[in-house]
């Protein structure tokens, strides 16, 4: 829908364009140049987002509100033109949409894989670790790998912040320029209403920016499942069906599930028809929100039971992670696990 409001065709044969060109770039495995590219429309985003909600910023003592924990209340016109009713259903897609979805945070080991950090080789995938290696490391070995430890905590923390400055960005922005206007998006409308944050303030280019910013943030989140769930699934394949990784080079098996996955994106094209948002909250719910706490809790187990079996017991303790990390993951669980058990049954 964003392309197809670019480009002088529809929106079907926009989906094509997209899914096509993400399966190619998924499946030859280049992603430097395009990455560059992308990450320079995705900051013109960034910055105009901030440039708007800056403009609508509440004043002071609203913000600080707004920030307080409470009963969440939707707006009285969303009720009459929308027919929502339960703030829920809003704000659960939101809470999963944040999280990141179990499955992206898993594909953050295939990134580093795929870049040869810590102790492993650069873009060697589908092969069981060696464990004998493991079993071999030395104290130094333990405290150069501590040392790449502090490089992932750097990275994530750096990433988690700047998620949540840029959501909120576009949560003020939104609330300040498409709320006022009785703007919610939707349908295959979702575009044009969107670029309408930029278009406030910058005008036809503003909201030409925007789309464009927002075609690449959305193509490179379709190669990066493209490029990330294949990869998760033929590892799981191979784990639990020994002879389907006996059958099939890690490579077939891979690309067995991007052709699976090109399938499955031009059926959902076709026969759900053009509904971004629904799809989305759906998606956010159910991989976001509902897997979350089952991720946190063995992450736990792994981080804290399973991977010191791997080392000595020198080594075991030198890369043992932090005890606020268990803390935070416990929290999440618990977090995460609340909306699982209450919200989630009474929004069904």
């Amino acid at each position: 829908i964003f392309l197809g409001s670019l480009l002088p065709v529809s929106a079907g044969t926009a989906g094509w364009i997209v899914t096509a060109a993400a399966v190619f770039i998924a499946w030859s495995g280049e992603f430097k140049w395009l990455r560059i590219a992308m990450s320079i429309l995705i900051m013109m985003i960034i910055v105009g987002v901030f440039y708007t909600a800056l403009h609508v910023l509440p004043d002071a003592a609203s913000l600080l509100r707004g920030l307080v924990p409470n009963n969440p209340r939707l707006p009285e016109w969303t009720v009459s033109k929308l027919g929502l009713d339960n703030p829920w259903e809003e704000i659960l897609p939101l809470l999963g949409w944040g999280a990141g979805g179990f499955a992206s945070q898993v594909w953050y080991s295939y990134w580093v894989m795929g870049a040869g950090y810590g102790a492993t080789k650069a873009n060697l995938y589908g092969v069981p670790a060696d464990t004998k290696m493991l079993k071999s490391f030395t104290t130094d070995d333990a405290r150069k790998i501590r040392g790449w430890c502090r490089v992932v905590y750097t990275d994530s923390t750096v990433a988690m912040v700047i998620g949540i400055l840029v959501t909120c960005g576009f949560l003020i922005a939104g609330a300040g320029v498409l709320g006022p206007l009785h703007i919610a998006p939707e349908g295959e409308k979702v575009a044009l209403q969107l670029s309408g944050l930029f278009s406030s303030r910058w005008g036809r280019l503003g909201g030409f920016l925007f789309l464009l910013g927002g075609t690449a943030a959305l193509v490179s989140t379709n190669i990066g499942q493209l490029a990330g769930w294949p990869r998760l699934l033929a590892d799981s394949f191979r784990i639990c069906i020994p002879a389907f990784g006996r059958r099939f080079r890690w490579k077939t098996q891979y690309r067995i599930f991007l052709g699976f996955f090109f399938i499955t994106n031009m059926l959902i094209v076709y026969t759900l028809g053009y509904k971004p948002v629904v799809l989305v909250k759906f998606a956010a719910v159910l991989e976001g929100l509902l897997l979350t706490p089952f991720q946190a809790i063995l992450i736990l187990v792994g981080l804290y039971v399973v991977m010191p079996r791997f080392y000595n017991k020198e080594v075991a303790c030198i890369l043992r992670p932090h005890w606020v990390i268990a803390l935070f993951l416990i929290l999440a669980a618990l977090f995460f696990g609340y909306f699982c058990i209450y919200q989630i049954p009474r929004l069904l």
